[in-house]
């Protein structure tokens, strides 16, 4: 006779999610997961399949919470300039957030591509998304004559997209952004 799970699978992919962003896919073992999530390694196998089985539901739950809040908050913007300047800033944010935490689905990218095809398939999907809010947030500005009908829309949201993602990267090396930080001061 199978047994019934005894856990919350939502709540463990989320608490999963959360030890993943902070260590990263490999510096987190099958041991500290159960610990993290309060669930013997068994129970994790029988719920997940393996470490990364729980690893792809972490970056899929991402996706569809945190990834898809930042696009409704683009779609519901009205101004370009001003969901622009949001985007940007969040992304500062998140950039500078415990030290150069960053943002899950870049931390990803940069561990585990090129060899992990699920990931790269998640990911993109994710930065398809922001791309194409982002074209449609342009393309509305565009009508409305807020931007130069010369711009193509397409084209400036995969550069921000782009250029976004960069500055997630680029933080890993200085996360501090402060004013203090000594090697912003010799830039």
């Amino acid at each position: 006779m199978a047994r019934t799970r005894e856990f919350d699978t939502e709540a463990a992919v989320s608490r999963a999610m959360e030890l993943f962003w902070t260590r990263g896919y490999e510096a987190t073992s099958v041991r500290d997961l159960a610990q993290h999530l309060g669930i013997g390694q068994g129970s994790l196998y029988a719920a997940f399949g393996d470490k990364d089985g729980l690893y792809r539901a972490a970056l899929e739950h991402y996706r569809t919470t945190l990834a898809a809040a930042a696009l409704r908050s683009l779609e519901e913007g009205a101004d370009a300039r001003a969901a622009i300047r949001t985007l940007l800033t969040e992304r500062i944010r998140i950039a500078v957030r415990s030290g150069g935490q960053g943002c899950l689905a870049v931390n990803a990218v940069c561990e585990r591509l090129p060899q992990d095809a699920a990931t790269r398939s998640t990911v993109r999907d994710m930065q398809d998304a922001s791309r194409e809010a982002l074209t449609e947030v342009l393309r509305a500005a565009m009508e409305r004559g807020e931007i130069a009908a010369r711009h193509d829309p397409h084209t400036v949201a995969a550069f921000l997209v782009t250029f976004l993602n960069g500055l997630l990267v680029s933080s890993k090396i200085t996360p501090d952004a402060s004013p203090s930080n000594p090697s912003w001061r010799s830039r």
